[in-house]
This record gives C-alpha cells, structure tokens and sequence, in this order.
C-alpha cells in the first residue's frame, strides 16, 4: 500500500514537472517570436484529455441551471452547453477545473428523461415559461435564443421522469405560432353609380349643366360628346378607387 502511495506521488509529481517544463517552453516560443517580429497565429489549441487529468476533477449534479458539486459548492455550466446539450434536472456532471482555470464539463449519468408538448409563453416579467400538462416549465433564454422560438410556438420539451422539476429543455420547434394561414379579404361590394355621384358634388354639378345644355337642341350636341366621354373616363376612375 506504501509503495503505491509512493508511485502515485512520483507520477503526479513527474506530471507537474512535464506541466512546468511545458509552460516554460511556451514562454520561451513566445519570447522568440516577439524577438523576431513575428506575430502568433492560429487558432487555440483545444485541450487535451492529458491537460483535463492535471486538473482538480468535481462530480455534482445539475439542478437546471448551476451544478451542485459533492463538495457542497456550487459551480456555473455555461448557458450555451447545458442548452444544446438538453441537460435536464437530475443529470449527473464531471467538471475538470484545468491548471489555467479552464471549466470542462462532461455528462457521465443521465437522468431518466420524458419528452412532452408545450406552447412557449411569457411572463409579465418578460421571463420565458413552456406551458406543457398543466404546468409552467422554466426554460434557459440559450434555449429561446437557440431555437429561436416565441410566444405561441408549440415545442417538445424534455423533462426528467422520476423528478417532479420546475425545468425543462426545448428538444425542437413543432408549429410556428405565427405561421398560422390568415382568411382572405372579402371581395369589395360593387358601388353603384348614384352612390358616386353623391359623393362626389363636382360631378352632380358636372352632369346637371350638361343636361340642361342639352335640352336646348341638338346644336349642343358636339360639344356634349367629349363631355360625355370625359365623364365616363371620371366615373370609372372614381369606381375603381
């Protein structure tokens, strides 16, 4: 039992030392490149599984928005991750906390899960809520900013199935709600002609001295014609607004 003891303290400390030695490398790079005029470029390295295992480990169990550690402390999961990953009230975590304050979590025992139907509705506060089987479901904003959903779209929503929880995640967007396919406009009612005129005092006047014109004789009748057809051209343009 000794000697194992002994073996894990030589590797940790053959771990720290490759760390050290790593870092001192990397300042060493940098220095250079500075020296040289040149600029670093590239994208940042991911991490690595060995990086993770430097790293402090914590289990804990998620309660819809935060982690609560078998340390008894809380820890933030990233809004963004816990969304597309559909995290659920229930599901177990393993934060790796890296040497350079990196979080990284990972899901290693998922809850029993249930999927329901729910409208995505808002509170006069302007907080989210799916209202699915008589009940209001908290949602994450990640999710509503992911899925781009609003008030009165239909949603499946995952929830945990042995856990009576006020949480919820949206799995996908079923039904617009407003996409909903409007009646057509009722076609205009036909105006009658006399209804215009009415309206019009211009062409009552228009129509009544040209009449009178014309009951004087046929010498009139000349200049009746285009009148007429400028009417006519007036009236339809008339109807027609």
């Amino acid at each position: 039992m000794e000697e194992k003891d002994n073996n894990n303290e030589k590797i940790q400390s053959l771990r720290e030392m490759i760390y050290s030695a790593e870092k001192t490398l990397q300042g060493a790079k940098t220095m250079l490149l500075q020296l040289e005029g040149k600029k670093k470029v590239g994208r940042k390295k991911k991490l690595s599984e060995s990086d993770a295992e430097d790293g402090r480990v914590v289990e804990g169990t998620f309660d819809g928005q935060i982690m609560l550690g078998n340390d008894s402390k809380q820890y933030p999961v990233p809004a963004n991750y816990a969304s597309k990953s559909k995290l659920i009230e229930g599901d177990v975590l393993k934060l790796t906390i890296t040497p350079d304050g990196s979080f990284i979590y990972k899901q290693i025992g998922p809850a029993e899960r249930k999927i329901i139907l729910g409208i995505v509705s808002i509170d006069p506060d302007g907080n989210y809520f799916v209202a699915a089987e008589g009940k209001a479901y908290k949602v994450l904003l990640a999710s509503i900013t992911y899925f781009k959903v609003e008030p009165g779209d239909e949603v499946t929503l995952v929830v945990p199935r042995d856990i009576d929880s006020d949480w919820g995640s949206i799995e996908n967007v079923l039904q617009k709600g407003r996409e909903h396919k409007t009646e057509a406009a009722p076609p205009k009612k036909m105006r009658n002609i006399d209804d215009i005129i009415n309206e019009n005092p211009r062409l009552e006047k228009k129509l009544s001295s040209e009449e009178t014109a014309v009951s004087h004789g046929d010498s009139l009748m000349d200049e009746w014609t285009p009148d007429l057809e400028e009417l006519k051209l007036e009236l339809k343009k008339n109807s027609a607004d």
